[in-house]
């Protein structure tokens, strides 16, 4: 198994302001996303870093939504920005832990890319676990190939759509025509219905 990138690592890139994935505001395609969701969704955004799109869903009226993240640095953070935000829904702990619910939706934005590519089959059964039959994995997902021995990793699209379709039926999965400017035209949209 490859480096696990684990809370020590996460907590030095943060003390260190080495946070390039944090574009600084909700994602335009995920908030896009969102405005066909039911508000009641219970929703889980894992390795949330500073969680902007937890934090414009909640102040839109999605009171089910949770984030979770192994850095207890990026949790502070986000509590310390977003006070109203309900504690009982901040998760500081390791998404491959057992979880205590499961979710009708999960939202992918830059954790499968902080994940060693090792354990991409570990994150797609841990996700056919934690989310409900019939429930929606969807985000964004890197479609290139950064070169990196260290966070982001890339990917390719056939290899998404080897990995996921054993527990998904892959819904969509095509370029993103909402990515922020330094990532256009290198990022997947995918909506993943669990089977």
């Amino acid at each position: 198994m490859g480096q696990q990138f684990d809370g020590d690592y996460w907590n030095e890139r943060w003390k260190k302001n080495e946070t390039g994935w944090d574009i600084g505001y909700a994602s335009p395609a995920l908030m896009d996303f969102a405005k066909n969701l039911p508000k009641n969704n219970y929703i889980l955004i894992p390795g949330c870093g500073n969680a902007y799109e937890a934090e414009a869903l909640f102040t839109d009226g999605f009171k089910n939504i949770y984030i979770m993240d192994i850095s207890p640095l990026a949790v502070a953070s986000f509590k310390a920005r977003f006070p109203d935000f309900p504690e009982s829904q901040i998760l500081c702990r390791d998404f491959f832990e057992p979880h205590p619910r499961q979710w009708d939706v999960v939202i992918e934005q830059t954790f499968f890319c902080a994940l060693d590519p090792s354990l991409r089959s570990r994150y797609e059964e841990q996700m056919s676990k934690v989310i409900k039959t019939g429930g929606v994995l969807a985000g964004l997902l890197f479609n290139t190939d950064f070169g990196n021995p260290h966070p982001p990793f890339g990917g390719s699209k056939s290899e998404y759509e080897t990995l996921f379709v054993k527990d998904f039926t892959i819904e969509t999965m095509e370029p993103c025509a909402t990515s922020i400017g330094p990532r256009s035209g290198k990022e997947l949209w995918f909506e993943l219905r669990r089977k």
